[in-house]
């Protein structure tokens, strides 16, 4: 299992009850962690979580030296790697998607003449890897402007943001899709999710990676879950396909479902975070066998998700996600976990010269509550929550409280 954050956790937990595991390069809240490079460890099977090492190539570097991964290689990558080149394969594939300009650093007059043509809200995108933070949303033109200057002149993400894409806002309710792809087909994870991406409630302040996520989504039903898949993701995969790219792996498939039918908002090349900690503990079967056969371009296995729901919480640090502060003593996470029905996973955290965990980073805990229900696993997810504490710990207190899907069946048909 490659990566370090509370996705590569929830695999790892998830992959334990199947399969003995590594953790590269992991952390001291991850059982089973190792310094060692992925490269240097002899497996049945690599797992790469985090989006960075798959667009870098280490899923071409393993498979040349005769390997089984999961996780697709660098061109199939691109689908996360560049948000232009996402666009470009998606339009060639008939997938709704919003009307886009996308500009390069010498083109700040186009880029701005594109924007006058929009109206709220505006979107403005980087090309590359920004760490779940690249997207900057606005009802403010002014503001837009500002952001598309400073990430076009590299002052925001560096060589990442000086390339940008520009979307004509999209209105209505987000929802994530999972399907595992073996290269040759797209096979449907029979859940969806919603993750909670503004830092407050309510749905304000900054953008983060994700503040909290809940799972199903009750008005959802297979048919419109498989109807999602037929609009985006079987197009994508035979695009894929048809140029070349043996994809394997993950595909997540972010969704806006606005009143004019659904349309893709951005493809994932790996488990959403913090999706994978509502999702993965609910996938029955032998997991580690099933990402196998994802590896070895066969999968056989029908895929089925636990009736219970999940959600989870993140717990962040004071100053996330502008100045993060770190290094803070945090207490709880036994009794948290001691809660029925909870899971803490780490996603932040190092260990102090006393072997103790501290922050070390913006997000920093999963608290993940699972029940029968969304309501019972919400009340499991806080109860869990309050036993944790460090010095300036934020989360959100609304994840799961409300659901804005009422009219999604329509939406979707």
């Amino acid at each position: 299992m490659v990566g370090s954050g509370g996705r590569e956790h929830a695999l790892a937990h998830t992959l334990s009850l199947h399969a003995d595991v590594v953790v590269t390069p992991g952390s001291p809240g991850i059982k089973g962690s190792t310094g060692v490079a992925a490269t240097e460890i002899e497996a049945d099977l690599y797992v790469i979580g985090p989006e960075v090492p798959l667009v870098d190539g280490l899923a071409d570097d393993l498979r040349s030296r005769g390997r089984h991964v999961f996780g697709p290689g660098a061109d199939g990558a691109m689908l996360e790697g560049s948000k232009i080149w996402m666009k470009e394969l998606v339009d060639a594939a008939g997938v709704p998607t919003a009307r886009y300009g996308s500009f390069r650093a010498d083109e700040i007059d186009q880029a701005l003449e594109f924007l006058s043509t929009l109206v709220p809200p505006y979107v403005v995108k980087t090309d590359g890897l920004a760490a779940g933070k690249g997207v900057f949303v606005t009802d403010t033109y002014a503001e837009a402007v500002d952001d598309i200057q400073n990430k076009l002149s590299g002052n925001s993400f560096g060589e990442a943001g000086r390339q940008i894409v520009i979307e004509e806002g999209l209105r209505g309710p987000e929802l994530s899709l999972f399907a595992l792809c073996d290269g040759q087909k797209a096979v449907l994870i029979p859940t969806a999710a919603q993750d909670h991406k503004r830092l407050l409630n309510d749905d304000y302040g900054p953008n983060t990676g994700g503040m909290g996520c809940y799972s199903p989504l009750p008005e959802l039903s297979s048919q419109d879950l498989e109807r999602l898949m037929d609009v985006a993701v079987h197009p994508t995969v035979n695009e894929l396909k048809n140029r070349g790219i043996d994809y394997r792996g993950v595909l997540f498939a972010g969704f806006m479902l606005t009143e004019e039918g659904p349309k893709l908002l951005e493809y994932n090349i790996r488990f959403g975070d913090p999706e994978a900690q509502v999702i993965l503990p609910r996938l029955e079967g032998d997991i580690a066998q099933i990402f196998m056969q994802v590896a070895l371009g066969d999968l056989k296995t029908e895929l089925k998700i636990s009736n219970d729901s999940m959600v989870t919480v993140v717990l962040a640090v004071e100053g996330y996600p502008v100045s993060p502060r770190t290094g803070d003593l945090i207490r709880g996470i036994e009794q948290a976990e001691a809660v029925k029905g909870a899971t803490v996973f780490c996603a932040g955290v190092k260990g102090n010269s006393r072997s103790q965990l501290v922050t070390d980073g913006g997000r920093v805990l999963n608290v993940c509550g699972r029940g029968s229900t969304l309501g019972e696993a919400r009340r499991i997810a806080y109860e869990a929550v309050n036993a944790i504490s460090w010095p300036g710990m934020q989360h959100r207190t609304d994840i799961g409280a409300s659901i804005e899907l009422e009219t999604v069946q329509e939406e979707i048909t």
